[in-house]
């Protein structure tokens, strides 16, 4: 696995034409390498247009992105694909391919002009992702003959045989049983690199993630730890929902939950 990268944003937004139609507003934060940020606000506050910005999809209309102190787009397409891997709510699943092949893929960006690279390491490596993710038994079953939990875990392990420093992923426990979010919840944990995700379920970030953002019709909200962004006040104010902080008895955690006004 790669060592993890710092992450700097400053006035990065990004509209449909220039100046006009603006999806993200100036974003601003900086995320210490190996922390994981959780990026939180309801559907339409530019969740997915900031995890596009970051992995290059979109370019931004104003201001900078920086891995390690380097603009992402002085970067090659080679070099981004070695350092940032990406999960993505949008899952194929018309590929003729088996779970194996799909999970080789994420070595592409090792591969030489002829297409192949180091093949004894490569194997090891897939292999370690299939086993991470529980899904040695699936490796010749087609991808296409998974469920949407099976197939999500499979793109998980795509982008950790890709062995990248930055992992970003949009909503990564959707179509995941409990047990399967768990599962991928407490990997996500263990790995020793940034990770940049977004969430619906703002107990999972709370109790997962180093920092927060929150987002509001493609504003910021606010950028800091968990205990700080969530709370009852910025919750209401982002969701129109009132929020409560409970403890739970006997495990003593905080729980945060929700009513209509």
């Amino acid at each position: 696995m790669a060592k993890a990268i710092s992450v700097f944003v400053n006035n990065l937004s990004w509209s449909i034409e220039q100046g006009q139609n603006t999806i993200l507003f100036p974003q601003n934060f900086r995320l210490e390498a190996g922390k994981i940020l959780g990026v939180v606000g309801p559907n339409g506050s530019g969740k997915s247009t900031l995890l596009r910005l970051l992995y290059r999809f979109y370019k931004p209309t104003t201001g900078v992105i920086k891995i390690d102190d380097v603009d992402i787009w002085s970067l090659s397409s080679r070099q981004v694909a070695r350092l940032i891997a990406t999960v993505l709510q949008e899952q194929p699943s018309d590929f003729s391919l088996t779970v194996k092949e799909v999970v080789s893929l994420g070595r592409t960006p090792y591969s030489n002009f002829f297409g192949s690279s180091s093949g004894d390491c490569n194997d090891k490596i897939v292999q370690a992702s299939l086993d991470r993710l529980s899904l040695s038994n699936f490796s010749n079953r087609y991808l296409k003959t998974l469920s949407g939990g099976e197939r999500q875990r499979v793109m998980v392990a795509r982008a950790l045989a890709q062995e990248p420093s930055l992992l970003i992923l949009d909503e990564p426990t959707n179509h995941l049983d409990i047990r399967q979010q768990l599962e991928i919840i407490n990997l996500l944990k263990k790995l020793p690199i940034t990770i940049i995700t977004s969430l619906h379920d703002l107990n999972m970030a709370a109790n997962i993630c180093d920092d927060i953002l929150l987002l509001k019709n493609g504003h910021p909200l606010g950028f800091g730890k968990p205990n700080i962004i969530l709370s009852e006040k910025n919750i209401s104010n982002a969701f129109t929902i009132k929020a409560c902080h409970e403890v739970l008895i006997p495990s003593n955690s905080n729980q945060i939950t929700f009513h209509l006004n």
